[in-house]
């Protein structure tokens, strides 16, 4: 084996071992790699019966009871404090020396750190969002103080189980025993995170939910495609910046946008607005759904209608 594929494999294997969950487009995307090697890959750690490999969806880990693992990463794996003071040093020095830029992409590339990168202008969020990190790490209850939730119109203190984040940082997925359920907070809703002396109590009843690039979360995922000329596309990457990497060009006038959805609702608002510049290619159920949605609103315009002219 290459020395070059031994490095792919092992940041993989760092990746996949992270308190955090990747899809295989993701995967591919930091390791910059296509899916068939990643895919390679994870079959190679499922057959050394070494590595315990979980799909959940789309979304693949490793388990770090894996037999072996542990003993392997104590000789080769920086912990997560270790590598983000690492990195907080390389970024302090005012050396401009080639060797730390090289370090500080080394770091970058196999590290997930940019979930504890401080906010200069939000201190409070980035505390916040430090104190979630480390409560998911260590598999800890914390409170949520003055949370607000908008669909309850209303500023409470929430006791939950955070374990996995969302929309790139900006939400917590968290079992509430209040409630008895998954539930996802926003960071920048959360006045203060405090950290509880519990452990969690209630993994058994965490589940894996998906937040869509509208804004909609669930427990499953839907693909969605569709061709649209340059107004539809214009308007998507105004108002929803992350799809910019999910659309590809198709001719000189038209782009098609691949995706996966939690709810028919967000994309469906966007695509009923813009109709005539969207072509639905995927998937029938979607077109079912826009269908229902134009069927609904012309018979209730001609109720109107007829309402209004007797």
């Amino acid at each position: 084996m290459s020395l070059q594929i031994f490095e792919r494999q092992l940041r993989l294997m760092i990746l996949l071992t992270q308190n955090r969950y990747y899809t295989i487009e993701q995967l591919c995307d930091k390791l910059q790699l296509s899916p068939r090697t990643v895919y390679r890959y994870l079959e190679l750690f499922d057959e050394m019966n070494q590595f315990e490999v979980y799909k959940n969806g789309n979304i693949y880990r490793i388990d770090k009871s894996s037999k072996f693992f542990q003993e392997i990463t104590q000789l080769i794996h920086f912990t997560e404090d270790e590598a983000i003071m690492l990195r907080h040093a390389l970024d302090a020095c005012p050396c401009a020396d080639a060797s730390f830029s090289r370090l500080q992409q080394k770091l970058a590339k196999i590290y997930d750190l940019g979930i504890l990168d401080t906010v200069q202008s939000d201190s409070q969020r980035a505390n916040n969002l430090r104190n979630i990190y480390h409560a998911v790490k260590n598999q800890q209850q914390i409170i949520l103080h003055n949370y607000n939730s908008p669909h309850s119109n209303t500023t409470s203190d929430r006791l939950v189980e955070p374990y996995h984040f969302l929309n790139g940082n900006d939400s917590i997925l968290c079992y509430e025993p209040a409630s008895h359920s998954n539930k996802t907070f926003v960071i920048q809703r959360i006045g203060s995170v405090q950290t509880t002396e519990q452990s969690w109590q209630y993994k058994h009843l965490h589940h894996q939910l998906y937040v869509d690039l509208f804004s909609f979360s669930g427990d499953k995922l839907m693909p969605i495609e569709l061709r649209m000329g340059r107004l539809a596309t214009n308007i998507l990457k105004e108002e929803y910046p992350r799809s910019t990497t999910s659309i590809k060009p198709d001719g000189p006038n038209h782009s098609v946008f691949s995706t996966e959805v939690c709810s028919f609702v967000g994309i469906g608002r966007f695509v009923i607005g813009l109709l005539d510049d969207i072509q639905i290619i995927q998937s029938p159920e979607f077109i079912n759904y826009v269908q229902q949605k134009l069927s609904t609103f012309n018979n209730n315009f001609s109720q109107q209608y007829k309402a209004n002219t007797h």
